[in-house]
């Protein structure tokens, strides 16, 4: 429902490292007061009594696929930013391998008019970059489009960029963020065709992460790394997936002055190669999830801040392409829904504060990304907000999934936490399981 004046009390507000209690005011779709007690100051201000729970920035998500336009089977802008707001995530960024590819100006405002009308939450999209579009590449507003986004191994839509002139030229020629996915496409090539010769189409999903391995991961995001310090780009490493590639990083400098930095997905935090024996290809995302020794790494990355920011990469596909053999069975899985409460999981076994959840998953995609007034609960900020009640525990069943795709590879868990309230831009969006059917996203802006 759309409100012009909120006034959230006695919440536990997550901010800038702190939890504190106190009163939130809310107008015109901007946090207006921050303080220990407010009184509501008319009769028209809708108030919410957040007693014993905690209220956390809206989370922003840098990196999903909402498969609109072109694959919309799977998924639509509509229904994964609702299914975004059912998990915290008020902002999202998008990537550009939709049917056609976001790679023209034209083809990038089509988008943007498209989720003016039907998002849920916030949004802005990644512009792709090819072996040949440098030239609308440079036609591209940094203050108004959150990155350029390029695959450096192929993936899904095979959007690859493999000459290395042209990498260069990019990376040399443009201003604008350059979010990258890296694995090497001929070490996945011959690796592939090893095991076909063996197996057919019917691979082994445990084969997965020895197909789409450590060194194809290590080899992509170190030639990566090693051009942005030749040429001075500002990268963005999506997903990491190995403890070999965070030397590449450093938690030496502050965020706001690192040139080069990186993410890592819930995906990688949550699954090992241990889970594919019961998840199968439900598990199969592109980069694999690998070792637990490799995730025991993510985390302690994550916590000692060589990792920034965590995303979802949310991909869905539908539930018989899913369940097709090896190699034809896409890579990718829906969850946004769900990457806040699995977080909120790894607070509950000690593993994580809820001041750092906060920080990887709201303040540091918007710092990163110099998003302007999002991501924070501070005055004069857009009001973008969720209600948390810690200690609340439900089940994901096919009832409560919100996907179009209409599953989850958390199908079965049981987090302890429940999101209750979703703000965006000062309006009730959400609260507990039900939607109301407020469209009140807007388009991000950059502060470049």
């Amino acid at each position: 429902m759309i409100m012009d004046r909120v006034l959230i009390k006695n919440a536990n507000i997550i901010n800038e490292g702190k939890i504190f209690n106190g009163d939130i005011y809310i107008e015109d779709g901007i946090f207006k007061e921050i303080a220990p007690q407010i009184s509501a100051k008319s009769s028209d201000v809708h108030i919410f009594d957040a007693e014993g729970k905690y209220l956390l920035p809206g989370v922003i998500d840098d990196q999903v696929h909402f498969r609109e336009p072109g694959l919309t089977h799977k998924a639509t802008i509509e229904t994964e930013s609702r299914a975004a707001i059912a998990g915290g995530i008020t902002s999202f960024i998008e990537m550009p391998n939709t049917v056609p590819q976001t790679t023209t100006i034209e083809k990038l405002e089509e988008k943007f008019e498209i989720a003016a009308k039907t998002s849920y939450a916030n949004y802005s999209f990644m512009f792709g970059g090819t072996n040949d579009n440098l030239e609308e590449i440079l036609k591209v507003d940094p203050k108004k489009v959150a990155a350029l986004k390029l695959f450096l191994g192929s993936s899904t839509g095979n959007m690859l960029v493999d000459n290395p002139e042209v990498l260069e030229k990019i990376f040399s020629s443009t201003d604008l963020l350059i979010a990258v996915h890296c694995e090497d496409e001929q070490t996945i090539k011959e690796a592939t065709e090893k095991h076909k010769a063996e197996y057919g189409d019917d691979i082994p999903i445990a084969l997965h992460p020895i197909i789409r391995s450590e060194e194809a991961c290590y080899l992509s995001s170190s030639r990566a790394v090693e051009l942005a310090k030749k040429t001075g780009a500002r990268l963005h490493v999506f997903h990491l997936s190995t403890a070999k590639e965070l030397a590449l990083f450093t938690n030496k400098i502050p965020l706001k002055e690192k040139k080069i930095t990186a993410e890592v997905c819930i995906h990688h935090l949550w699954f090992s190669d241990e889970d594919y024996a019961e998840k199968g290809t439900l598990i199969k995302w592109n980069p694999a999830v690998k070792t637990a020794k490799d995730r025991k790494a993510l985390f302690k990355a994550l916590l000692d801040d060589r990792l920034d920011v965590i995303a979802t990469d949310h991909a869905p596909h539908t539930i018989e392409e899913k369940k097709n053999v090896y190699a034809k069975a896409p890579s990718g899985g829906p969850l946004v829904q769900h990457a806040l409460p699995a977080m909120l999981e790894f607070y509950h076994q000690g593993k994580i504060t809820l001041e750092k959840i906060v920080e990887k998953m709201c303040h540091n995609p918007a710092i990163l990304f110099q998003i302007e007034k999002r991501g924070y609960i501070k005055e004069g900020y857009y009001a973008d907000a969720v209600l948390v009640d810690i200690n609340a525990p439900w089940s994901v069943n096919k009832d409560n999934i919100a996907y179009k795709c209409g599953w989850s590879p958390f199908q079965g868990t049981t987090f302890r936490s429940r999101i209750t309230h979703t703000f965006v831009n000062g309006s009730l969006v959400y609260k507990n399981f039900k939607f109301y059917d407020v469209k009140n996203g807007q388009r991000l802006t950059f502060d470049r």
